[in-house]
């Protein structure tokens, strides 16, 4: 009896083994849904959830499908020891990301190694207006030093700094070669974060400050243009926002939120 018991145990133990070892990247896809309250999934995921890799698409809409959201695909590498509630997780996309990027930490709280990430421009669209109506290109880039990331509930905090870098902007809409260049910085500190965005270079100036609390966006900035500029940045600053009168001088208004 004891000897069945035992063969018993031992198949259970394979059986179970067998199954983690080739579960599915696919099913990982529901979890990053939850996690990201909708915001988020996997689209084409390949391998195990040990080692695979995936599109990192933007979780369907209603009657909409799932579209990718970033280029390139991300792939994976996760240790065993998961299963002794340890995470340690590598990320590779060399289409945006400039280096590999690591996840170590509990399940529930966990460090986010330094690391960049390449954007697309066109990815303001999303924001809605004006930016839908700008068809904006040019170059931009993510970084951010070691992060601190703890689930709170079923939300997540970050604290710690990043970066968007926004390198020679344009617009298709608008005769200038570039708008300029400039630097959004964001303070995080839980679900909250102070915004900070400034100038560069270039003919169009932006700055202001804002602030990111539970998922809402608040900012308050302005627009002008560079001296011997203005005639050729007429149309656009009108789309950006309304003028106003700051110091004597005319200013376009950033407000959102």
């Amino acid at each position: 009896m004891r000897r069945i018991v035992l063969w018993s145990l031992a198949g259970v133990l394979t059986v179970c083994t067998t199954v983690l070892a080739w579960y599915p990247a696919a099913r990982l896809a529901q979890p990053l849904e939850t996690a990201t309250q909708g915001r988020l999934t996997l689209l084409d995921a390949t391998g195990t959830i040990w080692q695979g890799s995936a599109v990192l698409g933007a979780a369907p809409r209603e009657n909409e499908p799932a579209a990718a959201l970033l280029p390139g695909r991300f792939s994976w590498t996760l240790s065993p020891l998961v299963l002794f509630g340890r995470i340690d997780i590598r990320l590779e996309n060399p289409a945006v990301l400039t280096q590999p990027l690591t996840v170590k930490g509990g399940f529930s709280e966990w460090q986010l190694g330094a690391g960049a990430l390449a954007l697309p421009a066109d990815g303001l669209a999303g924001l809605g207006a004006p930016f839908n109506t700008l068809d904006l290109r040019g170059r931009m880039r993510l970084s951010w030093q070691p992060l601190q990331l703890a689930r709170q509930g079923r939300v997540f905090g970050v604290n710690g700094l990043m970066q968007l870098e926004m390198d020679d902007m344009a617009s298709r809409l608008y005769p200038l070669k570039t708008l300029g260049a400039y630097r959004m910085t964001a303070d995080w500190q839980g679900q909250q974060a102070q915004l900070a965005l400034e100038t560069a270079r270039g003919p169009l100036l932006l700055n202001g400050e804002g602030r990111i609390e539970n998922g809402r966006l608040r900012f308050s900035g302005r627009a002008e243009a560079q001296p011997g500029q203005e005639d050729a940045l007429a149309n656009l600053l009108n789309l950006l926002g309304r003028r106003r009168n700051q110091n004597g001088k005319t200013v376009i208004g950033l407000e959102f939120g």
